[in-house]
């Protein structure tokens, strides 16, 4: 049985809500630029750069960011805790899927600050 010490204290209901939430922002983010992209024909990098310039933007992206993060994070570790389990693997199972976890929220850490440096341009 998978604990609650990996689920950092969430609830079944607080990952629903928030895998929702970041799902809709990732689809307006998605609807946006795509929309921004087929409705000028002539974009290039001044236009694409200026719209980037903007706060809103920077600040619609920042949120498009973490929602990819958190969305990931609840899938993946919804995955690991279903797969990497004693029944699945053996007596090995608690350690792999720390291992995993961890491996996993480095690269969740070090994505968001790598994007947040893109976005904000530290």
């Amino acid at each position: 049985m998978v604990t609650n010490v990996t689920s950092m204290g969430r609830s079944g209901v607080s990952d629903w809500l928030l895998q929702r939430a970041s799902a809709v922002i990732l689809l307006a983010y998605t609807v946006f630029i795509v929309g921004y992209i087929l409705l000028a024909p002539e974009l290039d990098y001044s236009q694409w750069r200026a719209l980037f310039d903007q706060l809103w933007m920077r600040i619609f992206s920042l949120l498009a960011l973490l929602s990819i993060v958190a969305h990931a994070w609840i899938g993946l570790w919804v995955v690991i805790t279903d797969y990497l389990t004693e029944r699945a693997i053996g007596s090995k199972a608690l350690v792999l899927r720390l291992l995993a976890q961890g491996v996993l929220a480095l690269v969740a850490v070090t994505y968001t600050l790598w994007g947040i440096e893109i976005i904000w341009g530290f």
